[in-house]
């Protein structure tokens, strides 16, 4: 039995990823933020699969405290299991409508979608198998996404929903081709690290809390993938033996020469580390 990590795992791509996993006879860890939810996922999931193993953990990305607790519990859920992660899926994120600081002082958007999900990595890293698979979630937005040396100090002045998430999920982005040069330093040199494009999805996450939300249920949503679909990219990417690969629809392509050579890969990189 292999154990994977999902965060996000009540969610409509992260409980779709976890009943796969859990379907194929793995343990998954659903790392999730609001517990009532996450159990409500999976008694679901073990309607379906009444032997699937499935523990909830606790997990609010915006809570550098709640990352640090999230990964002695995982390690403490292994050590008892007498087993090493076999993968991460860092699926979780969000669109923030409005600007706001989270309690450690970064702003909310790219605490969840970035900070948080790269140094719960980090953290977890000694506590992976050799061949472990580390996907992160990344978006067509990144395209679209701009990084400067103020990403971790932006004010309410920079924000935008869209432009703000694009930033972020770049960070992510450059964040884990930065993981890839710098996996053999972290004594983990056979680890397959990869992204995931899940395209458009409907989910809740596109909605936008504006006043034209409900127009475009009608007439956009029915051209959305299915969480099914939209997960499927990173689902391959959990069990590929390609590396610093872009995992995207029924495709997969090495990662683009713009971002491979973007200039901040080693900054952020250094950045986070500081943070860690």
């Amino acid at each position: 039995m292999s154990t994977f990590l999902v965060t996000g795992a009540s969610g409509s791509m992260g409980s779709e990823a976890t009943k796969s996993l859990a379907a194929q006879g793995n343990h998954v860890i659903m790392a999730c933020r609001n517990l009532d939810k996450g159990e409500k996922t999976r008694q679901s999931i073990l309607q379906q699969f009444p032997n699937a193993q499935l523990t909830l953990l606790k997990l609010d990305l915006s809570q550098l405290e709640s990352v640090q607790c999230a990964a002695l519990e995982v390690a403490k859920i292994l050590q008892n299991d007498n087993v090493l992660l076999d993968g991460i899926f860092n699926n979780a994120g969000i669109i923030n409508r409005d600007f706001r600081l989270t309690q450690d002082g970064y702003e909310n958007t790219l605490q969840v979608n970035f900070i948080g999900p790269a140094l719960l990595t980090l953290t977890l890293m000694p506590y992976t198998k050799s061949n472990a698979h580390i996907v992160n979630m990344v978006s067509l937005t990144c395209r679209f996404g701009k990084i400067d040396e103020r990403l971790f100090e932006k004010t309410k002045k920079d924000f935008s929903q869209l432009g703000t998430y694009a930033d972020t999920k770049l960070a992510l982005l450059l964040f884990s081709i930065a993981l890839y040069r710098h996996q053999e330093s972290l004594g983990k040199p056979d680890i397959y690290i990869n992204v995931a494009d899940p395209g458009v999805v409907n989910s809740n996450m596109i909605s936008m809390g504006r006043w034209f939300d409900g127009l475009a249920d009608i007439l956009f949503r029915p051209l959305c993938s299915s969480p099914v679909k939209g997960v499927a990219p990173a689902l391959r990417a959990l069990s590929t033996s390609d590396n610093c690969v872009y995992f995207v629809g029924k495709n997969q392509h090495s990662i683009g020469k713009r971002f491979l050579n973007d200039t901040h890969i080693e900054w952020i990189w250094s950045e986070i580390q500081k943070i860690l």
